[in-house]
């Protein structure tokens, strides 16, 4: 339909349309016509994107949000909002209006957290909230975070993600493994190997010293044997540098259906063999749609 026929419906009539699609949608349609841009500027367009309950995530925010319509409600709402006294981000996804959360490092369960003699909590210029978790030396290394799944937008996959990086000194995240988990009840769970840190296993580094000191036929079957084991740790490995100078590590997904109500756990652990670990600088977890 040409721009002449959009002009003789109601812009109440073509905003109530395009209050069916998606705030991505309504981008694209402002860009056709003016009838189109007319109507998307509607208070009832943008309405249906923010969630229900906006108005009580907008009561947590530390600092108070003004705007002067729905629309630049919305946009303000897809960049982050620090909310719960600065332990919570929270922001929607720009494209389907989902919501979204990272849980700070101080809200999350760290076994020893508190004991500086394993944990201390530093302030990094390029973190989103006050402080960040830096592991100083651990053979137990447990995090857990809890969400409840009413704050989530339902009909919804999610995944969730550790935000972290590594000091130049970290040792021993790369072997052995961690378990990272999504759960929500015993009906729903994702559970799965990852690695924060290329693979240093023992038998890697054994190969890896052979293939430097011995003959040729000793170094061959050595570096077969590191290759073999780099293969391996590829697999599992899930470190995804970010935009912002940070890693993320995908602990696993969960879809939300409409209406529902339970406790979501997300999990990193290692806690077989006594193996010790530091260097590991954790910012939060990070619940967004899975891409």
């Amino acid at each position: 339909m040409g721009e002449s026929g959009m002009d003789r419906l109601p812009e109440g009539c073509v905003a109530h349309a395009i209050a069916l699609t998606s705030p991505r949608d309504v981008c694209r349609f402002s860009a056709v016509s003016s009838a189109f841009r007319s109507a998307a500027a509607y208070d009832t367009v943008w309405d249906r994107f923010l969630p229900s309950d906006y108005r009580s995530i907008l009561s947590r925010a530390v600092r108070p949000v003004v705007c002067s319509s729905k629309r630049d409600l919305f946009f303000r709402l897809c960049d982050s909002l620090l909310i719960d006294a600065g332990k919570m981000s929270f922001w929607l996804e720009r494209s389907s209006g989902a919501k979204c959360y990272m849980l700070s490092a101080r809200s999350l369960s760290i076994t020893w957290g508190d004991t500086p003699q394993y944990w201390r909590w530093v302030p990094l210029s390029d973190c989103r909230f006050s402080e960040a978790a830096e592991l100083v030396n651990v053979c137990w290394l447990e995090i857990r975070g809890k969400i409840q799944s009413r704050m989530l937008s339902g009909r919804t996959t999610y995944a969730a993600y550790l935000i972290f990086r590594l000091a130049d000194w970290s040792r021993g995240l790369g072997h052995p493994p961690q378990e990272a988990s999504v759960t929500m009840g015993v009906q729903h769970s994702s559970t799965h190997v990852v690695r924060l840190q290329p693979n240093d296993s023992p038998s890697r580094v054994r190969a890896r010293r052979n293939r430097i000191r011995f003959g040729p036929l000793v170094r061959w079957g050595a570096m077969m044997l590191e290759i073999a084991a780099d293969q391996e740790a590829a697999a599992e490995e899930v470190g995804d540098a970010r935009d912002d100078g940070w890693m993320e590590a995908e602990l696993g997904e969960l879809y939300i259906d409409e209406g529902e109500d339970g406790e979501v756990e997300m999990s990193l652990m290692e806690v077989r063999g006594g193996h010790w670990k530091k260097g590991l600088i954790i910012q939060g977890i990070e619940i967004r749609p899975k891409a």
